[in-house]
């Protein structure tokens, strides 16, 4: 790669502002993420009793819907990611390749 194009890129704001944003964005969900997972596993851990307990007819317990719902969230957090991946971060990378475009 050329090394002018690197450094215009690097040094162009809208750069910086594109991997604030997206390394912000990542980790928020990252951590909320594991939040809820590591949640769920210490739960299991430290007070089966809880996610044992029996709901409806006596069929199930807890633990299977609050494990479909962590499931569903993930889902949901991936989404929000590429919708914002999709919309805000793939404008600026094209303002960056405007922006930059002489050079290639």
């Amino acid at each position: 790669m050329n090394d002018e194009l690197v450094e215009r890129i690097e040094n162009n704001p809208k750069y910086h502002e594109l991997v604030s944003k997206r390394n912000s964005l990542g980790i928020k969900l990252g951590i909320f993420v594991l939040v809820m997972f590591y949640a769920y596993i210490l739960t299991i851990a430290f007070n089966k009793e809880i996610l044992a307990t029996k709901i409806g007819d006596g069929l199930t317990t807890i633990a299977f819907p609050i494990a479909l719902a962590i499931l569903v969230i993930s889902f949901i957090t991936t989404l929000i990611y590429v919708r914002k991946a999709n919309g805000e971060f793939e404008d600026l990378t094209n303002d960056i390749k405007n922006d930059v475009k002489d050079l290639i």
